[in-house]
């Protein structure tokens, strides 16, 4: 199980400061600081911070095998954060699907794409001792 007392970081490369403030904002993300270079946030209780580092965009993302993301132990709130993408017009790389389906690990996912194409990925497994 995940400690309580400790902080996930991800460091990622973006290509306009205003544009990633706004669109993790609008995620629900508090922004923690920002400056000329990074801007950092509450990403659903872990730290993601955002460099400014235009020439490191990825021009073709793909979800496999770089992305990151939550796995919500609740359904509810998987559901509701998917509503609140599609509510907010955020931009779907992938829409909702079943992975895996069938099979113990199966598990209800979708892929978001923030403005500097870093995939962001929310799901949630029926079973949760497939979580890990």
């Amino acid at each position: 199980m995940r400690d309580v007392n400790k902080v996930f970081h991800l460091a990622i490369p973006c290509k306009d400061l205003n544009e990633t403030t706004e669109f993790y904002k609008n995620l629900g993300c508090t922004l923690a600081r920002r400056y000329d270079d990074r801007v950092t946030f509450n990403f659903f209780g872990d730290q993601v911070v955002c460099h400014l580092n235009p020439e490191k965009i990825d021009q073709s993302p793909k979800m496999y095998p770089r992305h990151f993301g939550i796995t919500f132990l609740n359904k509810d709130e998987y559901l509701k954060t998917l509503e609140f993408a599609k509510a907010n017009h955020l931009k779907f790389f992938q829409e909702q699907m079943v992975r895996f389906g069938g099979k113990p690990e199966e598990h209800y996912t979708f892929f978001l794409q923030d403005p500097s194409n870093n995939l962001l990925e929310f799901k949630y497994y029926h079973d949760k001792s497939m979580v890990y």
